[in-house]
């Protein structure tokens, strides 16, 4: 297999619990051989490779979802190069971040594989194995999707390496469909604990079928594969639980949670920074803490949503007072503090676009006279970038409980796989061989979120991303979303306010689509024949 040095090198693998990924064990008093060839050793091995999930999602959100046509920047400046394009280049900030992570994490896997032919055997061998397979072949996933083609590797490595070589993306998607296929063949199908199971193998198998179905070199059944690993996971299963109520916190272990990012309160508790997830600090309204100083609620400043997607809603769906916090209360309690807000003043007030009239408003400030009122169109980021507060707060993911100082505190779970998700993913599968079903699919989203029922005439994939977009706003799925469908730069172009289809104009009249390879991994590389990407040539 190839090489590869970029976050191999320098790699230390930090080891966790079986039930906590977040409480270290002290392993120094035994040698790795010795320890990882025991069950418990094995088992621990295993664990921090789940841990690893926590340093590819819990840190900046850039790459997932900046310079879309859902979220641009509010008071604070994002990664020019990753958020407007024009500036995007191999040293640019934020450009690395999957890269390396990911790697790490492929290592973290190898390892876990390697040490599985040494290991004690026990009954749960073969599930391990397979769980993590399943998570080697997410980071490939997403290297593949961010930078094309990438260096597959899978021995372990445990000393530095100084030539790699670049694997094509139909490479690498084959790999990592075969990995998977593997998994589901070893992993079980009891309901979602924390780990694997089979159903979050197949929801990855549908999303990887439906992402190489766009590429050049798809085959033939990759839409329809997509299609029924999709129906596989979601396996007759109701969207039933209210869309508000499944972002409470402590609920994130619901019923339609497919594959999550586990985080734990008492060890962020122990080490306050760096543990947690910074998915309320980007999309969510509040930093933490019920009450703070200054004049308006201290809330991110960063991926506002845009105008778009604020219009995007329509009376009556239910995700609206479900996504954002469209009344913020006397002495800025987060929307999750208190069970009962009815005895609260309001002090913000974000009027929908169907309550936006002269006579809806003078209505609302007679009974709440204290209530600043932001009118329908006015409180996105292209009319108040400097007012942060200004732009509608997402309460999604507040997290009530995180510390004001830290901005990477939350420890509500990430959820990185649900049961919409995959409703989705069956209607856009669908949309190419079965319009009928992709309909029935896409509107059992929408039922649930009490919305008006498309029709056969509305469905195209522009109002399936416009559905994802009602449904997933925050979650870490719209750049891919919008690269996989070949809609980045209408999209971005049409709806964020910074970025025209110029922006996208990279070398050699190639486009800036994948992202570049980090220029360290370059550097680093004694291969100098490595290719770049050749947007950035």
């Amino acid at each position: 297999m190839k090489n590869i040095l970029f976050g191999l090198a320098i790699l230390s693998i930090t080891l966790f619990s079986c039930d906590d990924y977040l409480e270290e064990d002290n392993l120094s008093n035994v040698t790795a051989e010795s320890f990882y060839n025991t069950a418990e050793g094995f088992e621990t091995l295993v664990n921090a490779n789940y841990a690893q999930l926590k340093d590819i999602y819990g840190g900046d959100a850039w790459l997932f979802a900046a310079g879309t046509d859902l979220y641009a920047e509010g008071r604070d400046q994002e990664p020019p190069g990753l958020s407007q394009y024009t500036q995007l280049t191999p040293s640019s900030q934020g450009v690395g971040q999957l890269y390396s992570t990911c790697y790490k994490a492929i290592q973290s896997a190898n390892m876990a594989i390697y040490y599985s032919d040494l290991t004690e055997q026990t009954s749960d061998l073969s599930k391990r194995i397979g769980e993590v397979k399943y998570l080697r072949a997410n980071a490939y996933f997403l290297l593949v999707q961010t930078y094309g083609g990438v260096g597959l590797v899978t021995d372990y490595i445990d000393s530095p390496v100084l030539t790699f070589d670049r694997n094509s993306a139909e490479e690498v998607y084959a790999f990592i469909i075969s990995e998977l296929e593997q998994s589901l063949s070893l992993v079980d199908g009891s309901s979602y604990n924390g780990r694997v199971n089979k159903r979050a193998v197949q929801h990855l198998l549908a999303k990887v079928h439906l992402t190489r179905a766009y590429e050049s070199f798809a085959a033939s059944d990759d839409f329809s594969k997509a299609a029924s690993y999709a129906d596989d996971a979601i396996n007759g299963q109701a969207l039933s639980i209210p869309f508000e109520e499944l972002w409470r916190p402590g609920n994130e272990m619901n019923a339609e949670t497919i594959f999550s990012v586990q985080f734990s309160e008492a060890a962020n508790s122990t080490n306050p920074t760096g543990l947690g997830s910074k998915q309320h600090y980007y999309f969510s309204s509040y930093l933490g803490g019920s009450e703070v100083a200054g004049d308006a609620p201290y809330r991110s400043y960063t991926l506002c949503p845009t105008a778009f997607v604020v219009g995007l809603f329509e009376e009556g769906d239910e995700r609206w007072e479900g996504t954002f916090m469209t009344e913020v209360f006397n002495r800025y309690y987060d929307y999750f503090d208190v069970d009962d807000h009815s005895g609260l003043t309001v002090a913000e007030y974000y009027a929908p676009k169907w309550a936006s009239s002269d006579a809806d408003l003078a209505a609302y400030a007679a009974a709440n006279p204290e209530a600043t009122i932001h009118p329908y169109g006015e409180y996105v980021p292209s009319q108040n970038r400097n007012f942060d507060y200004e732009t509608i707060p997402v309460k999604k993911f507040d997290d009530p409980k995180a510390p004001f100082s830290s901005n990477r505190s939350s420890t509500r779970d990430l959820i990185l796989s649900r049961l919409a998700d995959t409703y989705l993913i069956a209607a856009e599968a669908y949309l190419q061989s079965s319009p009928a079903t992709a309909l029935q699919r896409l509107n059992a989203v929408r039922e649930r979120a009490n919305a008006t029922p498309a029709t056969a005439a509305d469905l195209d994939i522009d109002y399936i991303l416009d559905e994802r977009a009602r449904e997933l706003l925050g979650e870490y799925h719209r750049w891919f979303d919008l690269k996989r469908t070949g809609k980045l730069v209408e999209r971005a172009s049409m709806y964020h306010y910074l970025i025209n289809e110029g922006n996208f104009a990279g070398a050699n009249g190639e486009l800036k689509i994948l992202r570049p390879i980090p220029q360290d991994a370059i550097d680093l590389n004694q291969n100098k024949d490595f290719p770049q990407n050749p947007a950035y040539n």
